[in-house]
């Protein structure tokens, strides 16, 4: 263990697209413990695309990251220091280290403690972690989903998006995903087994809902807003549902967003739009892990990882959310994940 810490912090706030001129590599003493507290050697980061919005002025669920400071990220990391009887040496916590080689954590809301033995640590930061609840509850306790009924999903190749259309056709619903390519669209279709596939970058949004959804969307599940998410609000069924979990397509623009023009239809169809994050159900994320690891095993549910390597990639780890480029969950590894990656590799 080094007595230096090597960090990524905000120095600028980001116009845009996040860059380099934005962030620096920092090397700072490795952190004091106090009473209560634990030393975490950083494995794993989850890229997810909260953590742009994090970046930005203005406070959401979690209050902005201030200038100086270490990105907020979530991640898996070993104890290798302890002041507190909650966690020992070799323990492994999952949590918001933050895109940094050592993170100090407490025993609170915002970290979960595994058994050292815990060998697929991948799966944990791609499904069976905030992601795989992400999906599973947003999808049938606030899209409130059942079969027979038609559900679409956007940004349906990432990393909730796919989870969610294939928990959607599990439970028996005609399933319509919404990407941003035509390799994508194929994807979610021949991989995933969607129903249908809309390229939101070439189709018409209206002509293809129209079509793709014939007796119009029943539940809505909208990873990007914008005008996906107006196209999406003029097609919903009487007493539709849609479940708030992002707004990837606005997180880089400065300003307000402009909001969308067929809310009105909300009213029209009686519909309902709420929003949610993973921390709603963070006392059941065991409950959500076991759920979905007996689809997974079935083999009806599959998962996929992309992987950059090292805090000097953490930046086009993140972009690739936002570029297209992306397929399920980015996943950023630093060089203490060595000896525990391979179970994902």
């Amino acid at each position: 263990m080094t007595e230096t810490n090597r960090a990524v912090v905000l120095k600028q706030r980001p116009q845009g697209l996040l860059t380099w001129d934005d962030l620096e590599i920092v090397e700072q003493p490795r952190p004091e413990l106090q009473e209560g507290e634990a030393l975490i050697e950083t494995m794993l980061l989850g890229m997810d695309a909260t953590v742009r919005t994090w970046l930005n002025r203005g406070e959401g669920y979690l209050p902005a990251v201030g200038i100086g400071e270490v990105v907020r990220c979530s991640g898996i990391g070993r104890v290798v220091e302890s002041r507190s009887d909650k966690f020992a040496v070799g323990d492994l916590g999952y949590g918001l280290p933050g895109w940094q080689e050592y993170a100090v954590v407490r025993d609170d809301l915002f970290t979960t403690w595994l058994p050292p033995d815990t060998e697929d640590l991948i799966s944990l930061i791609s499904i069976y972690g905030a992601t795989g609840t992400t999906a599973l509850y947003g999808l049938t306790e606030i899209g409130e989903a059942k079969a027979g009924e038609t559900v679409v999903v956007s940004a349906a190749a990432g990393a909730t998006g796919s989870l969610v259309g294939q928990i959607a056709k599990i439970i028996g619903c005609r399933v319509v995903g919404i990407v941003g390519s035509d390799e994508k669209a194929k994807f979610i279709v021949d991989e995933l087994g969607f129903d249908a596939a809309i390229n939101h970058r070439t189709d018409d949004l209206t002509a293809a809902l129209k079509e793709h959804c014939p007796n119009r969307v029943d539940v809505y599940f909208d990873n990007v807003g914008g005008k996906v998410l107006d196209a999406v609000l003029g097609a919903l069924a009487m007493h539709g549902r849609v479940a708030l979990c992002g707004a990837i397509s606005v997180y880089n623009d400065q300003g307000r967003p402009p909001g969308p023009a067929n809310y009105l239809n909300l009213i029209a169809r009686r519909g309902r739009m709420q929003g949610f994050i993973a921390l709603d159900w963070v006392d059941r994320f065991p409950e959500a892990a076991a759920t979905l690891g007996a689809w997974v095993a079935e083999g009806k549910l599959k998962h996929f990882e992309q992987y950059f390597d090292g805090l000097e990639s953490s930046v086009d780890a993140l972009n690739a959310l936002f570029t297209g480029t992306n397929t399920g969950k980015v996943i950023l590894r630093l060089p203490a994940s060595d000896t525990t990656a391979e179970a994902g590799s």
